[in-house]
């Protein structure tokens, strides 16, 4: 999937630059997606702006807010959306192809309760995300940068999860993680462990078993029949 910008810091925690740990890939766009672009976007995509959302007006109701960043080809998230209609799914994603292919299968779907975005998710947040709004903020098997020295690149970092915290509701805002690599899970764990104002929702160690309303991807289930593990993290926003 593709990643967004985070805070890069030296082995002593000293912060050193903004660093895009994305690499905007563009790719060539089908005719399906380019038309989904065009035609789909004045209705469902949102451009970005230096001003607060209201998400009564972006989606005409009151209903519980969940954004998803980088939702990749965007199948899950149509299939969320579908799913839960009492619900107003936000997608934030830097590959044009996988929005447009997002955008032509929401409108094959029929899915009238999801929104999209083009753009780095922190600009996003730190400028158009009201404070304390969102239901549930969901990050699914981000780039894992396997090399130890690449690790200080993973979006999951204190900074991330302070940020994330103030756009979710206080007392029931969720924060969902998963990841298909270990490390990286055990890494999440550990920096939500230290993050102030956080609540791990498992019951039965740090993971929880795949929610409901996580599809399972071809990806994932392949990965199952392989042997390899899936790992889900629910922190939820106590202060």
């Amino acid at each position: 999937m593709s990643e967004v910008t985070t805070n890069e810091y030296t082995e002593d925690g000293k912060l050193v630059r903004k660093v895009r740990s994305f690499v905007r890939r563009e790719g060539r766009l089908t005719k399906g997606q380019a038309t989904a672009l065009e035609e789909c976007w004045p209705e469902m995509g949102i451009d970005y702006q230096d001003q607060k959302l209201v998400w009564e007006q972006v989606f005409g109701n009151a209903n519980p807010v969940v954004l998803e960043i980088g939702f990749g080809m965007g199948t899950s998230l149509v299939e969320m959306a579908k799913n839960a209609p009492h619900k107003n799914f936000i997608g934030i994603e830097v590959h044009r192809p996988g929005v447009g292919a997002c955008l032509a299968l929401a409108r094959e779907q029929g899915v009238s309760n999801l929104r999209v975005m083009c753009h780095d998710a922190v600009e996003v947040f730190e400028n158009m995300i009201p404070d304390s709004s969102l239901h549930t903020l969901q990050l699914f098997f981000p780039d894992p940068w396997h090399k130890k020295r690449h690790h200080k690149r993973r979006i999951v970092q204190l900074d991330f999860a302070e940020m994330v915290r103030q756009k979710l509701s206080l007392g029931s805002g969720v924060f969902h993680m998963a990841t298909d690599w270990e490390n990286y899970a055990e890494h999440m764990i550990e920096i939500m462990n230290q993050a102030p104002g956080y609540e791990n929702l498992a019951q039965d160690g740090d993971y929880i078993p795949r929610p409901e309303e996580r599809p399972l991807t071809k990806f994932e289930a392949r990965g199952h029949r392989l042997g390899h593990g899936v790992w889900d993290i629910k922190f939820k926003r106590i202060a």
